[in-house]
């Protein structure tokens, strides 16, 4: 057994038991603390409250001006909350934990989670309609239902979903509080990027956190869900080996079509057409080849031996150039020189 740290990349020999997280009493109570405030944002900006100056306050600041030395490194580091860049990084991470764990939960887990993090949050913008600090028209106003998408703020709440997805699927303690840790400052920083870069407003990037953690929150309701789509998968999968195992595999000569791996059974010959047929050719018992028979005669009276008769009941052959048997006194003549002589004979005359 391997023992340097390299074993762990290692497939595992069988599925470790995974313990899946529940809907206890603290989750429910985050759950329902989180859904007010996300409910105390949007009420906020609705009413073009306090939260909403703060907005412009920020806004004409113009951190970006602020700070310019800045700019270059947070352009980059603000994909960490793109959905395209960050989906396809941990989804290799967690296709490759699935490979190793012998189980898809992780990318379903993924997959569900992005699913709801689209409906809810793409829902939410669309209907509000805000427009942007680059785009604002009205200072001190809301700029809601002007057509824009940016209320929720989603890169903030990709971040928290994709990032926090991997202290979900933690499976000790430890790994999960600093995955934790590490998603949230991660969140954090995409979040507050986009303020800085002028791309959101304050508020959105708040209800965007609100968001993408209620998304957390709620992934062990789906876990039933989750389970009978893994069940599923798998039972296809069997389907198909089993389906691999029982075809057969026949040899292909070469340069030939490949067959569909299914034997062809020879159709069955009926008794009137091996009589009919003069060019099929019997097999016999212990596989020798009968050649095929003369008409008038079946292949089974073909292979019983045919009865001679007896050489005086044989007719005689008179016929010139022939051999006849059967005269007189049953002696044998032949054509030619010697039967002329013969016909000298007395006996030959009467």
């Amino acid at each position: 057994m391997r023992t340097d740290i390299f074993a762990r990349l290692d497939r595992e020999p069988e599925p470790p038991k995974i313990e899946i997280p529940r809907m206890s009493r603290t989750r429910l109570a985050l759950f329902g603390g989180t859904s007010a405030f996300y409910l105390a944002i949007v009420i906020a900006v609705l009413a073009s409250t306090w939260l909403v100056i703060i907005d412009w306050k920020v806004m004409l600041f113009r951190p970006y001006q602020q700070w310019p030395e800045l700019h270059p490194y947070l352009d980059y580091f603000v994909v960490l909350g793109q959905r395209g860049p960050t989906a396809v990084m941990v989804a290799a991470w967690l296709g490759w934990r699935s490979w190793r764990q012998h189980t898809v939960r992780p990318l379903l887990v993924l997959g569900v989670s992005l699913l709801l993090l689209n409906t809810t949050v793409g829902a939410v913008k669309i209907g509000l309609g805000r427009l942007g600090p680059h785009y604002a028209t009205q200072i001190g106003s809301a700029e809601l239902f002007a057509g824009g998408d940016i209320f929720p703020s989603g890169h903030t709440a990709n971040a928290v979903v994709t990032w926090g997805i991997l202290a979900y699927l933690a499976t000790t303690p430890k790994t999960r509080r600093y995955l934790s840790a590490l998603s949230a400052t991660v969140s954090l920083g995409v979040g507050l990027t986009t303020v800085y870069l002028g791309t959101h407003w304050l508020s959105d990037v708040l209800l965007g956190w609100a968001a993408g953690l209620l998304i957390l929150l709620a992934l062990p309701w789906c876990e039933p869900l989750i389970g009978r789509a893994e069940a599923w998968i798998f039972a296809q999968r069997e389907q198909w080996r089993a389906r691999r195992r029982l075809a057969p595999s026949l040899p292909v000569a070469s340069g030939g079509p490949r067959g569909t791996g299914v034997p062809r059974r020879p159709a069955p010959i009926s008794s009137s057409a091996s009589e009919e047929s003069p060019t099929r050719e019997p097999v016999a018992a212990g596989g020798l080849v009968v050649p095929a028979p003369p008409s008038g005669r079946s292949p089974t009276q073909f292979a019983q031996p045919r009865q001679h008769a007896a050489r005086a009941e044989r007719a005689g052959v008179s016929s010139a150039g022939r051999r006849h048997i059967g005269g007189p006194t049953g002696t044998a003549g032949h054509s030619g020189k010697l039967g002329r002589k013969e016909a000298k004979t007395p006996f030959d005359r009467g």
